[in-house]
Parts: C-alpha cells; sequence; structure tokens
C-alpha cells in the first residue's frame, strides 16, 4: 500500500492509537475505497457518510467475480477517501446482503442517503452507474443482476 496518500497511513494510527492497539503488532486491517467513478460522485457520497445521512452503499456483484475481489465481510474496516485518496472516514461493516437488484427494498435505498432518498432515484442512479462500470466488459445492465448492498457504520472521522 505504498501509494497510499498519507492521510491514510496517519488516520489508520490515530485510529489504533484511540482504541489502544499497537500500530506494529496489530491484527486489524483495512480496506481503503472511495465512493463512485468521478470526482463529483465521490467526494458528494464521502460528505453524506461523514454528516451520517449514508449508512448504506450497493456495488454489483458481477464486477467482484470479473475483477477476482472478495466481497465485504461483516466486520470489516474501511477507510473512505475521496476522489484523490485523502482519507476522510473509517467505517465497520454491519451487514452484508447478495440479492437481486429489483430485490432491493425502499428502506435500504433511503439508507444509501442520496438525492430525495427514494427508491425511485435509487434506482436510476445506480442503473447509470452500473452501466458506466459495464462499458468496459461490453455489458449492459439488466435488473434482475446480483447486487451486494452494505450497511456500514462510522467508526472514526
Amino acid at each position: 500500500m505504498s501509494n497510499e496518500h498519507s492521510s491514510v497511513k496517519k488516520m489508520w494510527r490515530d485510529y489504533l492509537n484511540l482504541i489502544g492497539e499497537d500500530e506494529g503488532i496489530t491484527n486489524l486491517k483495512y480496506n481503503l475505497w472511495s465512493f463512485g467513478d468521478n470526482e463529483i460522485l465521490a467526494n458528494e457520497l464521502v460528505e453524506l457518510v461523514i454528516k451520517g445521512e449514508k449508512t448504506a452503499t450497493t456495488s454489483l456483484y458481477y464486477l467482484y467475480e470479473v475483477e477476482n475481489e472478495e466481497l465485504p465481510k461483516k466486520g470489516q474496516l474501511n477507510i473512505i477517501t475521496d476522489f484523490h485518496g485523502s482519507a476522510k472516514c473509517i467505517t465497520k461493516t454491519k451487514s452484508v446482503n447478495v440479492l437481486p437488484f429489483c430485490g432491493v427494498k425502499a428502506e435500504f435505498a433511503f439508507k444509501e442517503g442520496e438525492g430525495d432518498k427514494s427508491l425511485e432515484y435509487w434506482k436510476t442512479g445506480h442503473i447509470d452507474f452500473f452501466n458506466r462500470s459495464l462499458q468496459k466488459y461490453t455489458k449492459e445492465f439488466s435488473e434482475d443482476m446480483m447486487v451486494v448492498c452494505e450497511e456500514f457504520e462510522v467508526i472514526y472521522n
């Protein structure tokens, strides 16, 4: 993780100190990521997290498969950054559910905290985002595709 922004290392060190963990011997690990696929989206969404309005996120299961990435897990620690990699907060994953996109309920869409927090707004935004994400695989999104619905809580910022 040598390409990490210095703020990531500082945030992690400060968090470990707060909880009484020794950075040199801790078994704790974190995942590092930002939201979205562009600067405006990434920065807007992380700000919603910091404000407490966004406590969930959805990703496309297919991308975990083709990119050979592990699914998020309950209890996982995440350092969320802005678009440029500057650490903004640490979250802990509370739950992870894999289900068809068409099975996502309004309550979950509300937890995503975006727009008017409606299921319709959530669907429109995610369909657009998923189609952009699938372009490089020459694949088109369909509402029966599986999605990964993750709920989290901010534990440090």
